[in-house]
C-alpha cells in the first residue's frame, strides 16, 4: 500500500464492499481506488460463513430496501455467475407450514412475495409438497422456484480478480481502527483512514465493515444507535455417504417478530446438505474463528463483551425473546434437538447420520437502543464517509443491487 491519496477508499472486503468498489469503478473509470480489510484474504467473515442461498425476496416488508434490492440483486447475481463461469443452481425452495397456526403466517408471506414481485411464487397443498420434495411433509407450503444456491466466497473472489485487473489497490491484513474527516491542509478536504500500519487518505470513504460497522461509524462522528449485536449461527452437515434427502431447500415458516428464518435444510453447491443455522446471541464478534480452528466455540474479547452487555437494547432483546433464547441454547447444547427441529418437516433426517463437526458463522445484527431488531439495510453518512450500518441476509444475494444503492447515496452526499 502506497501513501498516495485515493479517490475512494472502501473499508471491508466482503461481498458488499467488493461489489461497491466494482460499482464505483463502473461509474468512474480510471478512478484511484483502494480496498482495505483486516483479514489477509477476501470474504473471510459473513460472506464466507453463510448457507449460500440466493434468496428470491419472499420475506421482506414491501417497499423496504431488502424487498426492492433482493429481487433485483438475485437477477444480477445469476447474471454475474453466468458471465463468470461460477457454478450455481436454481434449485427452488419450499417454505413449509407443519401446524395449523402457521397457515395464516404462510398466507402473509405469500402476499409479501407477490407484492415484492418474486418470480413464480405459488402456494402448494400437502400432496404437491411431496411431488416437489418427496421427503418433505407439511400442511401447505410456498414454492419459490427462483431461489438458488451458490458459493458467495467464490463470487467475491471473482470480483476481486476483476478489480485487481482494473488496477484497484488492495490492502489486506490491515485492520482499520478509525475514520475522520481532515479539513486542514488539504484541498479538497480528505478522509483519513487510520490502520495498524499508519493512515490512508481518500476523497471519500465507503465503509462496509459488517461486524465492526458501528464502531467505525462512531469513530467518524456518527451516533452509536444502532449497535451491532453478534448472533452466532451453527450448521450441521448430513454425512456425505447418506442418500440425497432434498433436491433443493426446505424452510420452516419463520417467526414474524424475528429477522431470522429458522433452522432449515439447505442443499449446498458442493452437493452436501446443511442443517441450520441457529441464531444465538453471543459476546464475541468473530468467535467463529475459534470454532473453525477446533478450539472453544466462541472467544469473547473484552471489548466485544463490554459493548454487547452495555447496550440497553441487548437486555430488551433478551427480555423480549427469552423463550427463543432458551430454545437456541438447547439446540446449541444438543445435536439431537437440532436434528429434531429439522425433522419436523423432513422426517427422514431424524434417522440419518450427521457429520461430527459443526460449521459456524457470526451475523452482524443491528439493534436499536430501544431493543428493536433492525430489519432492513441501513445506510448513513458522516462528513467524508458513507456507512453501511446494517447489512445482514439477504445482503449477499442483494450485493450487486445494494452496491448501486450505496454508490447512489455516496455520489449524492459527496456532491452536496
Amino acid at each position: 500500500m502506497t501513501s498516495d491519496r485515493y479517490d475512494v477508499a472502501v473499508v471491508g472486503a466482503g461481498i458488499v464492499g467488493l461489489a461497491v468498489t466494482r460499482e464505483v469503478l463502473a461509474r468512474r473509470p480510471g478512478a484511484k481506488l483502494i480496498v482495505i480489510d483486516k483479514q489477509a484474504s477476501v470474504a473471510q467473515h459473513q460472506t464466507g460463513h453463510n448457507s449460500g442461498v440466493i434468496h428470491a425476496g419472499v420475506y421482506y416488508t414491501p417497499g423496504s430496501l431488502k424487498a426492492r434490492l433482493c429481487v433485483e440483486g438475485a437477477r444480477l447475481m445469476y447474471d454475474f455467475c453466468e458471465a463468470n463461469g461460477i457454478s450455481y443452481q436454481r434449485c427452488g425452495k419450499l417454505i413449509v407450514a407443519v401446524r395449523d397456526e402457521e397457515l395464516g403466517r404462510l398466507a402473509d408471506l405469500e402476499a409479501r412475495g407477490h407484492a415484492n414481485g418474486v418470480p413464480g411464487l405459488r402456494r402448494v397443498p400437502a400432496a404437491e409438497i411431496r411431488q416437489i420434495e418427496p421427503e418433505c411433509r407439511g400442511l401447505a407450503a410456498l414454492h419459490s422456484p427462483a431461489t438458488g444456491i451458490v458459493d458467495f466466497a467464490a463470487v467475491a473472489r471473482a470480483i476481486e480478480r476483476e478489480l485487481r485487473a482494473s488496477g484497484v489497490t488492495f490492502a489486506l491484513g490491515c485492520e482499520v481502527t478509525g475514520i475522520r474527516r481532515d479539513q486542514r491542509g488539504t484541498t479538497p478536504p480528505s478522509t483519513v483512514i487510520a490502520h495498524a500500519g499508519g493512515t490512508v487518505r481518500a476523497d471519500w470513504a465507503i465503509v462496509c465493515a459488517g461486524l465492526w460497522s458501528d464502531r467505525l461509524a462512531v469513530s467518524a462522528g456518527a451516533p452509536p444507535n444502532p449497535r451491532v449485536v453478534p448472533f452466532r449461527g451453527a450448521y450441521l452437515r448430513i454425512a456425505a455417504d447418506q442418500p440425497p434427502v432434498v433436491g433443493g431447500l426446505v424452510y420452516p415458516v419463520p417467526d414474524p417478530e424475528l429477522p431470522f428464518l429458522g433452522v432449515h435444510v439447505t442443499r449446498h453447491i458442493d452437493g452436501g446438505v446443511l442443517l441450520g443455522p441457529t441464531a444465538l446471541l453471543v459476546a464475541s464478534r468473530d468467535g467463529y474463528r475459534d470454532a473453525q480452528a477446533g478450539l472453544r466455540a466462541a472467544r469473547a474479547t473484552l471489548q466485544d463483551a463490554r459493548d454487547t452487555l452495555a447496550w440497553p437494547g441487548t437486555w430488551t432483546v433478551a427480555r423480549t425473546f427469552w423463550r427463543t433464547g432458551l430454545s437456541e441454547l438447547a439446540m446449541a447444547a444438543s445435536r439431537r434437538l437440532f436434528v429434531e427441529k429439522c425433522a419436523q418437516y423432513v422426517p427422514r433426517i431424524a434417522a440419518m447420520a450427521i457429520e461430527p463437526g459443526s460449521a459456524w458463522g457470526v451475523r452482524a445484527q443491528a439493534v436499536g437502543r430501544d431493543g428493536r431488531l433492525v430489519d432492513d439495510f441501513v445506510i448513513s453518512e458522516t462528513p467524508g464517509a458513507t456507512h453501511v450500518r446494517n447489512a445482514p441476509s439477504p445482503a449477499a444475494t442483494s450485493s450487486l443491487a445494494l452496491a448501486k444503492e450505496i454508490v447512489d447515496r455516496f455520489e449524492a452526499a459527496s456532491a452536496a
